[in-house]
C-alpha cells in the first residue's frame, strides 16, 4: 500500500467512528496526477444519490503532460462500492450529526483506493482535548528518547 494523501484536517475537525474501503473511478490523466500527489481534499465530503456514492470537493490537479485528455479538477467521481455496503453507509449517516468523509487516498496493488469515515464533527473542547493529548504524548516520546539517548 502506498499512501497517496491523509486528510489531517479531518481527522482535527471529525471522530471517526468507522471506516470503509472504496474504489473509485477515474480517468487516465487523474492517476498520473495522483501518482504526482497533486490532490487537495479541501472540502470533500461522500454523497449517496440513487444508491450510489459519490466523492464531492476532492481536487485533483489537471496532469501537466494531458493537453486535451485533462478532465474537471472538482467534478463529481464515483465511488466503487457493493449494495450492500453503500445501504451500511446510508444507514450510518442517518443518524443526526453523522457524516461520510474521505480519510486518505492509497494505491493498493496498483489501483487507487479511498478509505471513507463515518464521521461525528468535534465540538471546540473536543478539539481542545485532542490536541492537549498529542502534546503530551509528544513530550512523553521526546522525554523517553532523551533517556535511551544517555544509555
Amino acid at each position: 500500500m502506498k499512501l497517496i494523501a491523509k486528510n489531517r484536517r479531518a481527522l482535527y475537525e471529525y471522530d471517526i467512528l468507522e471506516t470503509l474501503e472504496a474504489g473509485i473511478v477515474l480517468k487516465g490523466t487523474e492517476v498520473k496526477s495522483l501518482r504526482q500527489g497533486n490532490l487537495a481534499f479541501a472540502d470533500s465530503w461522500i454523497s449517496i444519490r440513487d444508491n450510489e456514492a459519490f466523492l464531492i470537493g476532492l481536487h485533483i490537479s489537471p496532469y501537466e503532460q494531458g493537453n486535451r485528455f485533462n478532465v474537471d479538477p472538482m467534478r463529481e467521481r464515483k465511488l466503487l462500492l457493493n449494495r450492500n455496503e453503500i445501504r451500511n453507509l446510508e444507514a450510518g449517516i442517518m443518524q443526526k450529526g453523522l457524516t461520510l468523509i474521505p480519510v486518505k487516498i492509497y494505491f493498493r496493488k496498483g489501483l487507487v483506493k479511498l478509505e471513507i469515515g463515518v464521521a461525528r464533527g468535534k465540538k471546540l473542547h473536543d478539539k481542545r482535548t485532542s490536541q492537549q493529548e498529542r502534546e503530551v504524548k509528544r513530550m512523553i516520546e521526546t522525554k523517553l528518547k532523551e533517556q535511551t539517548k544517555g544509555y
